[in-house]
This record gives C-alpha cells, sequence and structure tokens, in this order.
C-alpha cells in the first residue's frame, strides 16, 4: 500500500498533517469517495426511494438498492439478507428483540461473554430478563481471551443463542469463531456475531462463517454514520417479525389485519437511510480496492511497532500484549485514563480513555478503564512516534505530583 496517497484520500488529515489519529476502534476518518458519494445524493437527487413515480426517485432508488448490492456482496451475503439500520447496535438489538424475544422460551440458556460490547450483551440480558431465561458468560482464560474449550464449558443442549463478539473493541483479540458457531450449530442454537470491529479490517464472508446473524456499522469501515447493517440467513429474516411499524414496511393494510413487504424491507419502516446507503457502499468499494488482507497485515505491523516501543517505557501496564488486530490497551502506572488522554490531546494525538462501553472486561481487568490506541490504514510510523512522545510526556507530567 502506497500510505502516504492513500493518507490524501482524507480531508481531515490533508487539513492537518500533524494529525496522528488513532481512535479508529470508535470511528474510521472518511475519504473524499465516500463524502462525494452523499454530497451527489443531496445536492443531485434529495428525494425519496421507492415511492415516487418520477425518474429522480426512480434514479434515487437504483442507487439506494444498488447499495445494497454492493454491500451483500462485500461480505458475500444474497442482496435480501442485507437489512439497513442505524448502526451495529440497532441491528443486535433488533435481533434480540425480533428472533430474541419470540424463539427464547422460560429455561433457556443464552451464551455470552465478558468481552462484549454493551450493545452486543445488553439486548440478550433484556431478553433473558423478560423471558426467565439463563444468561451465561464463557470464562475468559489468563489473557481474557476466549476459547473453544472455554466455550464447551458453558454450550449445553438448552443453548438457544450465541452474542459474542468477533474482535474485542478493548482487547483487539480476535474470537475463535468459526469452531464456536460450528458447536452452537451442533446443539440448534444460533450465533448473533458483533462485527463492528471486525468488518472494517478483515475480509470477511459469511457463507463461509455459516454465521446466523452479523452486525456492523458504517462509521467504523470509513462510511457514514447513522447507517448500519444487520447481515441474516434469508430463513431466520422470513420468520422474524418486525419491531418498527409504519411507512415503506407495510404491504396492506385494513382496519382488521396487517400484512408487511417481503424480507429485508419489513425491517426497514420510514424514510430509509438513502444518502448513508450510498455513502457506505462507496466506503466498501474503497477498501475492497486497498485490500482488506492488506490493510490486516499492515495494522499488525504498526501496532506490534508501537507495543514494542511501550514497552521500553516503566511504568505502562499493557493489557493485550499479544492482540492480533490493531487496538492496544495500556494504562500509565498512576495515571487516571482520561488525565493521561489531555496529554495525548496537546501532542495532537487522538485517543480512546475509558471503559470504552464494555464494563464487563474492564471489571475483568481490574481497572476503572483503559487508555486506547487504534491503528488503520492511514496511519503510520511517524504517528507512532508521535504516539510515544505522549506516554512519556504524561508519564513525566503526573510523575512531578
Amino acid at each position: 500500500m502506497d500510505v502516504l496517497k492513500l493518507r490524501n484520500d482524507f480531508p481531515v488529515l490533508r487539513k492537518d498533517k500533524n494529525l496522528a489519529y488513532l481512535d479508529n476502534a470508535a470511528m474510521a476518518l472518511k475519504p473524499d469517495c465516500v463524502i462525494n458519494a452523499v454530497d451527489n445524493y443531496y445536492r443531485n437527487y434529495g428525494v425519496n426511494v421507492h415511492r415516487g413515480v418520477y425518474q429522480l426517485s426512480f434514479e434515487a432508488t437504483d442507487m439506494y438498492e444498488e447499495a445494497r448490492k454492493t454491500i451483500a456482496e462485500f461480505i458475500n451475503a444474497k442482496f435480501e439478507e442485507v437489512v439497513f439500520t442505524r448502526g451495529a447496535s440497532q441491528s443486535l438489538n433488533l435481533v434480540a428483540q425480533s428472533y430474541g424475544l419470540n424463539n427464547i422460551k422460560e429455561g433457556d440458556e443464552v451464551i455470552t461473554t465478558e468481552l462484549e460490547h454493551h450493545s452486543s450483551n445488553m439486548p440478550w440480558f433484556n431478553v433473558c430478563k423478560v423471558k426467565n431465561a439463563t444468561l451465561k458468560y464463557v470464562p475468559l482464560d489468563s489473557e481474557g481471551r476466549i476459547t473453544v474449550e472455554s466455550f464447551k464449558k458453558v454450550l449445553t443442549k438448552k443453548t438457544k443463542v450465541v452474542a459474542i463478539t468477533y474482535v474485542s473493541n478493548v482487547m483487539g483479540y480476535v474470537t475463535p469463531i468459526r469452531e464456536i458457531i460450528k458447536l452452537a450449530h451442533e446443539v440448534g442454537a444460533v450465533v448473533s456475531l458483533d462485527g463492528a470491529q471486525a468488518v472494517p479490517h478483515m475480509n470477511l464472508d459469511v457463507k463461509e462463517l455459516d454465521c446466523d446473524f452479523l452486525s456492523f456499522s458504517g462509521h467504523k469501515l470509513c462510511g457514514p454514520t447513522g447507517i448500519g447493517v444487520l447481515y441474516g440467513k434469508k430463513e431466520l429474516l422470513d420468520a422474524m417479525e418486525p419491531i418498527e411499524f409504519g411507512g415503506d414496511m407495510a404491504d396492506t393494510v385494513t382496519t382488521t389485519s396487517q400484512t408487511y413487504k417481503a424480507t429485508p424491507y419489513k425491517f426497514e419502516a420510514g424514510t430509509p437511510i438513502i444518502a448513508g446507503a450510498i455513502g457506505l457502499a462507496e466506503a466498501c468499494k474503497y477498501l475492497k480496492s486497498i485490500g482488506l488482507d492488506n490493510i490486516a497485515k499492515y495494522e499488525k505491523d504498526l501496532r506490534d511497532k508501537a507495543v514494542a516501543e511501550l514497552k521500553k517505557i516503566d511504568g505502562i501496564k499493557i493489557y493485550n500484549p499479544n492482540a492480533e488486530t490493531g487496538i492496544i490497551s495500556f494504562n500509565i502506572d498512576g495515571v487516571h485514563p482520561h488525565d493521561a488522554a489531555s496529554v495525548f490531546d496537546e501532542y495532537k494525538v487522538c485517543i480512546r480513555a475509558g471503559h470504552h462501553c464494555a464494563q464487563l472486561i474492564t471489571a475483568w481487568l481490574k481497572t476503572i478503564g483503559t487508555v486506547r490506541a487504534s491503528f488503520y490504514f492511514y496511519n503510520t510510523e511517524e504517528d507512532i512516534k508521535k504516539f510515544i512522545d505522549g506516554v512519556r510526556a504524561a508519564k513525566d507530567f503526573f510523575g512531578q505530583f
């Protein structure tokens, strides 16, 4: 990859060439092609889809549905298996509220983990509370990893759903998901996979994985905010009931009955997220042109170099030194993560501090929060240098007190 050339695709990085943006696990920056695609829709179309019997609406509808096709191809799904949502959180909640509340019964078991983002864990906590089912947690190993052997310890014939992350947003670990999905299916359980940290950073094929549901957000893979995707196997989506009702999802409505459109449209009530879908499709094309395998390898190389430099500094606790992806979670001895983040900002280094909407793993680590640096393909070794300078500066400044 020509990283310097790629950096020039991003207005934020052109505007401030000294910025080291290392908060990619929260949100990726947007390239010109995505911004232009969204702008083109609003500037030259700006009309609704599916409903207007005029040329502009026909063209906008074609763009919107072509976006669905592009995103389906990006994850190797069928066109009708891609549901547009407001983000990964809504996708994960849709599975829990539609599939979960209608299929989980008293005495059933749902498996999740302490590595989950709140959006993956909390919806199933609620389902189990409402249905009087049992929520079980996979024991983590000494590194804080999910292992196949640990998963086997909680899997039973009562397991109906496995709600699990593909890549932890705090630890950066890759879950051995293929083996887990196979084991879950052997007992008849379905797997709801949180792919928010995986889809932007690695090749992902839903057919090869055989996951039942996959959720991810557009804004983490260089797409617009406010758009997400729920992939679901068609037979599961067809059997599920919508949880939002209104315009565009209805088929026939009378005073005594209602029917809905086919999958995926029955889950997309109201005016859809037209510009967001178009922008997300452009982001998928952009990442595909770079190559997801290239992105994964480059991020890992950058991360390993940064970890090696961190290890040279005394008083740094790295919680995930052996992670496979571009996330580093650490703390500086005696320094609150939020205090450290304020020093990084002075060095024009953007990092995240806190519990990262994953309080279960933060508690498991026995800390109030962590400092998190997360890399993407437009980061450079110069960003690592600025990052390490920020670590040293924070350590020196707070060491005075």
